[in-house]
Order: C-alpha cells, then structure tokens, then sequence
C-alpha cells in the first residue's frame, strides 16, 4: 500500500512541540477553492485575539498565478472571511476560516460561486430552504490504487461492502473515525456516516442546513477529510467514477425541501417542483460537476444505482431516478426530495444555488436569471 512519506514522519515528537503552549496568540488557518473548482488550498496567519465573529477576522491576499487563478503579471487575489470553525488540528482557540477569493479589481473569481449563491438564498430566505448532502468518497494510496485493494488485482465483487463489518470488507474505518469526530469538534454540521458500495469507498452526510450554511459546511467537512488523509498518508478522491467498469460510481446526493414542502399537504409542492425540474434537466447536469456534466457522464449511466445523464426520471424509494421521494414522504404527504444527479466532486454552493432558482425562483429555460439587471 503507497503511503505518503509525511504520515511516516513520528506523530509523537510532533505532538511534544503541538503541546507547547501559545501565549494570547491564536493560529487562524485561512481556507479557499483554487481555479480548479475542487482543489483547497490554505495558509496560516497569527492573531493576537481570540476572534468571536467573521467580522473580527482581516482580509488577506494571496498568489493566484501559483492556483490556476490569475497570471503572473496581476497575481494578487483577496481573501474575504466567509465562515469560522474551531480547528479540530490545533485545538481551540485556534480557527479554520473559509473564505471567499476576489480578484484585483474585487470582482468574485471564476471559482468563487459563493457569491452568487449567497445572493439567491438572501432573495429565497422566508423559504427556509433547508438542504442535506450525502458525499461519497474514495480512499487512495498515493499511487492513486484504491486503499485495500490487492496490488495486482480487484478484491471480490460488490455486495458485502455496503455498511459493511469487518477487516475483509470496510477499507479505512480509522479514517472515516477520525473525520466524523473532527468535524464534530469543528462544529460542522455533520449527521452520520456510512462504508459505501465499492471497497474503499465512504459516505458522509451534513445537514440538515439552512441556505447558504449547506456549502459552508461541506467544503470544510471536505477541507477537514483530506487533512486527515493527509495524516494517515493516503489520498481522497471525490472522483465521480474514480474505478471503470462494474463497480459504482460516486456522488453527491442532495436533498432538498423548503417551508412549505414541510407542511401539511407539502407532496403537492414537491411534485410541482419535480415537474419544473424535468423542464431544466440539462441546465442542472451542466450545474453539478465543475466540467458542465463530463465528470458526470462517466457515472450517470442508468446502471449502478443512477439515472441516465440525458433522461430525466423520478419515483419514490426509486434509487435509478434522478429524483427520488422517499417512501415516508409519498406516506406522510409532505417532508423532502433526494436529488440523485450530483457528483462527489460538485460545488455545493451551484448546486443549492440551482435548485432555489428552479423550485423557489420559478425560473424557466437552459440559462440562469441575471437579477442584477
């Protein structure tokens, strides 16, 4: 198995100078997505106080030639807080700070889609959208092998693996362990964990969360998973379809409801939406994958537990359509929507953002409605 040669660094002399004590100040490690639309990146900063609200934490800059985010000539981009967490890595007082990236002229970047999104869930907010993803995840060594898996080979067929007990079927349980009671000390929102389909490939769900909060919390739960992995010395990879052939791809489920799909007699608004999202299937394939549906052709193939990308379906307790009601839902009248269509390697913030405009904003046709008009 490929192990990074950091993780084989000791932990324990570490550990002796991490318990050094810190004086008054604190660490605030400041977190964004690079031009890829998936890659994180991040850095440090001190502080000489304990800061209590993003708006206690300053603006910093960065190199964006250097993060497929600017050239060289005009290299600099801004960092604006967005969201704090406690740092489950330093320990408190120390913060992990989320932040959205301007370019030179303070325009959002092109990777920056948080800005837009937060505009929708502000128009949106007596709605009280509320939204659930379920990111799927593989485990690799840093050859890019999947974690477990024989050196020459393919362990047995899928079937066993699902929820999975045992050292012959759940592949990487420590680091699945270490992730959950991470983000639980960050104060991410996460609800609950699961071993997937594939060997080696994990779930974890966060939710349920309000508006903007849902892209918050994933991008730090993810930022939090590869520092883990970083640690154990292997690798994550949200590819959607990161093994070819028979085993199954990975995604990013999200579940959806507002206000009134929560109240009695909610099914109807449900079904109204599902309708209009029939209406704007390709304009949502294009929304969730960061390569406007590529990534997602690879897994959304109407086999292994998905939809075909270019048909839309949907039924209830129905796990090959691209919605899904679940069967408590169709019982009690009223609840919530599983959008299946999502890749492990979406932006949380264009795929909430897509669904408010669609079933909230009523929007019609292949583009987005420009408000700023």
């Amino acid at each position: 198995m490929a192990t990074s040669a950091s993780s084989k660094l000791s932990k324990a002399v570490k550990q002796l100078y991490m318990d050094l004590p810190q004086g008054e100040k604190v660490q605030a490690m400041y977190i964004w997505i690079d031009g890829t639309g998936e890659g994180l990146r991040c850095k440090t900063r001190t502080l000489d106080f304990e800061p209590k609200s993003i708006d206690d934490l300053p603006e910093w800059n960065f190199d964006g030639s250097s993060t497929y985010q600017s050239e060289g000539s005009n290299s600099d981009m801004y960092l604006i807080p967005a969201a704090m967490f406690r740092d489950p890595f330093r320990k408190d007082p120390n913060k992990l700070v989320l932040c959205e990236v301007l370019k030179y002229n303070r325009k959002p970047a092109e990777t920056n889609l948080r800005r837009s999104c937060k505009q929708i869930m502000r128009m949106v907010e007596n709605n009280h959208p509320w939204f659930g993803m379920e990111q799927e995840y593989t485990i690799l060594g840093t050859d890019g092998h999947p974690f477990g898996w024989p050196s020459n080979g393919f362990p047995g067929p899928q079937g066993p693996y699902y929820c999975g007990v045992g050292a012959d079927k759940a592949y990487g349980r420590d680091i699945v362990e270490a992730h959950y009671r991470a983000c639980l000390y960050a104060g991410v929102q996460i609800c609950g964990t699961n071993a997937e389909v594939m060997p080696a490939q994990w779930e974890f769900q966060v939710g349920p969360c309000e508006g903007i909060n849902m892209g918050d919390h994933l991008w730090i739960a993810r930022f939090i998973l590869h520092r883990v992995c970083e640690d154990f010395g292997v690798v994550v990879s949200f590819d959607p379809k990161p093994i070819s052939g028979n085993w199954n791809g990975a995604g990013c489920h999200t579940n959806f409801s507002t206000k009134e799909m929560r109240e009695e007699g909610g099914l109807k608004v449900i079904e109204e939406s599902i309708d209009r999202l029939a209406k704007r299937h390709m304009y949502h394939i294009r929304a969730y994958d960061p390569k406007g549906g590529l990534d997602n052709a690879r897994r959304l193939t109407g086999h292994h537990e998905t939809s075909n990308i270019d048909e839309f379906s949907a039924g209830v307790a129905n796990r090959g359509a691209s919605i899904r009601i679940p069967r408590l839902v169709g019982q009690e009248k009223k609840g919530y929507f599983e959008d299946r269509r999502p890749s492990a390697n979406c932006d949380p913030y264009m795929v909430t953002e897509a669904l408010v405009r669609t079933c909230v904003l009523k929007e019609e046709g292949d583009e987005p409605t420009d408000y700023n008009k």
